[in-house]
C-alpha cells in the first residue's frame, strides 16, 4: 500500500496530485490545503476523472491524523502570487515560513515518521526549516532543489544539438535559485564531454546556463506560475523512493560535506538519502558550490 499525502492544493499540488492519480503512482492520496473547500473540490475533479483512467487510486480531501501512516508527504504549499516577473524565489519566504512551522507542528503530533519530499520555495531554505522542526532523520527530508533546473539544463542542450534530451547526462548544483550553477564539466553526451562538443560547434555555454537558470521564470512571466515541470520532477523524486530505485539523483539534501541543505548528486532510495555522490569537480566549480552554500545559509540567517 503506497500512501501519500499532499499538503497545498494549488497550481503545483494539483498538477503533482493528477500526475500521481493518472499514473497509478500510489494506492491513497490524501489531500489538505489551509482552504478544506479547496481540497475537497481537488479530490471530487481527481474522483471524476477516475472513470476514464487506467487506474484506481482512493482520493479524498483528509486531515493531519489521515497522515500518520502515510509513506511519503509532499509539501507543495507555495505563494508564487507574491512573486513578480523578473523575481527571486526567496520573495516567498516570509509567507511560507508561518505554514511550514504549522505543518511540521501537525506532522509532529501525529508521530509522521515517512519521508518528506518538499517543492515549496524557496527550496533549500524551506527543506533546512524543515529539518530543523520535524522529528525526522535530515536523510528523510529532501527537497525537489536542481532537479529540476537540471532537467531544463539538458532540455536546453537538448535542443541546441537537436537531440532527446534524456541522452544528455549531468548536473545543475548548488541553490534552486539565482546562484545555481550548471556544471558543465559533468556534462556528457554518449560519454563525450559536452564543452568540447559545444566548442566544436560554437555554442555558448553561458547562454545555455542562463536560460537553464532562466526556465522558470520564461513560463512564469506569461503564466504567472508553473506547475507542470515541477510536479513532474516532484512525482519523479517520489518514484525513486518508492521503487527502492537506488538511484543517482540530484535533489536538496543534506550534504555532510558542506553541513548545509544543497543540492548536490544523492543516492535515493526507500529510506531516502542513502548515500552521497562525490563529483570531481573543477577548481572554479568547487568555487561556485562553495558560493552557493554561503548564500543558502546568508537566506537562512534572516530568518533564524
Amino acid at each position: 500500500m503506497r500512501k501519500v499525502g499532499l499538503i497545498g492544493c494549488g497550481h503545483v499540488g494539483a498538477t503533482v496530485a493528477l500526475d500521481i492519480v493518472q499514473g497509478g503512482f500510489a494506492d491513497e492520496l490524501v489531500l489538505i490545503d489551509k482552504d478544506e473547500r479547496v481540497a475537497q473540490a481537488e479530490a471530487l475533479d481527481l474522483l471524476d476523472a477516475l472513470p476514464l483512467l487506467p487506474y484506481h487510486v482512493k482520493v479524498y480531501a483528509g486531515e493531519y491524523k489521515d497522515l500518520a501512516d502515510a509513506d511519503i508527504v509532499l509539501s507543495t504549499l507555495g505563494h508564487i502570487d507574491l512573486i513578480k516577473p523578473g523575481g527571486d524565489r526567496f520573495t516567498e519566504l516570509k509567507a511560507n515560513l508561518p505554514e511550514i512551522r504549522a505543518v511540521a507542528e501537525a506532522l509532529n503530533a501525529i508521530n509522521f515518521s515517512g519521508i518528506l519530499i518538499a517543492t515549496t520555495n524557496p527550496n533549500d531554505v524551506i527543506v533546512n526549516v524543515y529539518s530543523k522542526l520535524l522529528k525526522l532523520p535530515k536523510s528523510r527530508i529532501l527537497g525537489t532543489g536542481t532537479y529540476l533546473d537540471t532537467a531544463r539544463m539538458k532540455a536546453q542542450v537538448g535542443r541546441a544539438l537537436n537531440i532527446d534530451s534524456r541522452s544528455v547526462e549531468g548536473y545543475v548544483l548548488g541553490e534552486h535559485g539565482n546562484s545555481q550553477f550548471t556544471a558543465w564539466s559533468t556534462v556528457r553526451i554518449a560519454g563525450q564531454a559536452f564543452a568540447k562538443i559545444a566548442s566544436e560547434k560554437q555554442l555558448d555555454l553561458d547562454d545555455l546556463e542562463e536560460k537553464a537558470r532562466q526556465g522558470g521564470f520564461a513560463v512564469f512571466n506569461t503564466k504567472h506560475y508553473t506547475n507542470v515541470a515541477i510536479a513532474a520532477a516532484t512525482v519523479a523524486l517520489m518514484n525513486l523512493v518508492f521503487s527502492d530505485a537506488k538511484n543517482v539523483a540530484i535533489c536538496s539534501h543534506y550534504d555532510e560535506n558542506f553541513d548545509s541543505y544543497i543540492s548536490t548528486p544523492a543516492l535515493i532510495g526507500k529510506e531516502g538519502v542513502e548515500g552521497e555522490i562525490q563529483l570531481d569537480l573543477t577548481a572554479e566549480e568547487e568555487a561556485k558550490l562553495a558560493a552557493s552554500v554561503a548564500e543558502i545559509q546568508q537566506k537562512i540567517k534572516l530568518f533564524s
